[in-house]
């Protein structure tokens, strides 16, 4: 039985008076049925809000968040409808962990890296594409943990080389054709997740990563990889590690690039996207 949105809507208001009278600074609003902000009022004055869900409503927007609740420094609203961020929004002083996936957004907005401090982004399945990334988002020299999985990426940009902090990288399940060299720039990477793609070399470079230990994750399956990859992956991405950093491959690879064969047809299966890392989900 559905509930009536006005009922969803006055119990809003009452978890909103509640945290003001005993100023609690996290604020769950998930599963609400809002289509706006502005449907509970006294969300704005309650300034010292650090953490915020807003997740599994009806929102397009979260306009007015990154004006007054500059305290912010969790903000979830996975599970909207939401087509277009704030232009301000990770200038919040204090943010440092967005989660925006499971929405529409097809873009971000021009002066979205302007963020110093956020630490943690997830974009998984959004509609997003390497032409509709900000020219400074390769400036959050913060980010520990970046998720853009099921977008619609086929390339991405060299820049992200510039990230140097990243520890996890998530480009699972995209329609990626080829990544950049400047991967193996992130040496504080442990998690690289490229699975679901339609990949068939990698840049030599990814051999020089930290991935084979027990701690690290490297995935790599439902790609078109050329045999001698394909067959070191049916014995661990450890084995694929050694090969990339052969001479054998390094020719190969620069053979492959020369010709630039066109991309197979994007027919493989699916995969689920990697969860958000253990470790993470602690400090959030």
């Amino acid at each position: 039985m559905a509930i009536d949105p006005f009922y969803e809507i006055l119990a809003a208001r009452k978890v909103i008076k509640e945290a003001k009278e005993i100023n609690n600074p996290e604020l769950d609003l998930a599963h609400r049925g809002l289509y706006f902000l502005e449907d509970i009022p006294g969300l704005f004055k309650l300034k010292n809000i650090t953490r915020l869900t807003l997740s599994h409503n009806k929102l397009k927007n979260v306009c007015g968040i990154d004006y007054y609740l500059i305290n912010l420094e969790i903000l979830d609203v996975t599970y909207n409808r939401i087509d277009e961020i704030p232009n301000k929004l990770t200038s919040l002083p204090k943010l440092r962990v967005l989660n925006i996936s499971h929405n529409s957004l097809n873009e971000l907005p021009q002066q979205f890296g302007a963020c110093t401090v956020l630490e943690i982004l997830d974009c998984s399945y959004n509609n997003l594409t390497h032409t509709r990334l900000p020219g400074n988002f390769f400036k959050m020299e913060s980010l520990r943990e970046l998720y853009l999985g099921d977008n619609d990426f086929e390339y991405f940009p060299a820049e992200i080389g510039n990230l140097k902090n990243l520890q996890i990288l998530s480009l699972a399940q995209n329609d990626l054709i080829e990544v950049p060299g400047e991967l193996g720039q992130l040496t504080k990477l442990r998690e690289l997740h490229l699975q679901g793609n339609i990949l068939v070399v990698l840049p030599p470079e990814i051999g020089f990563l930290e991935l084979a230990s027990n701690e690290s994750v490297l995935r790599l399956e439902s790609n078109f990889w050329v045999p001698p990859i394909e067959d070191r992956l049916k014995l661990g991405p450890s084995h694929v590690l050694d090969y990339l950093r052969s001479e054998t491959y390094r020719d190969l690879y620069s053979r492959h690039m020369s010709a630039k064969p066109p991309p197979p047809p994007h027919t493989l299966p699916s995969l689920p996207l990697p969860k958000r890392a253990k470790k993470s989900s602690k400090q959030n």
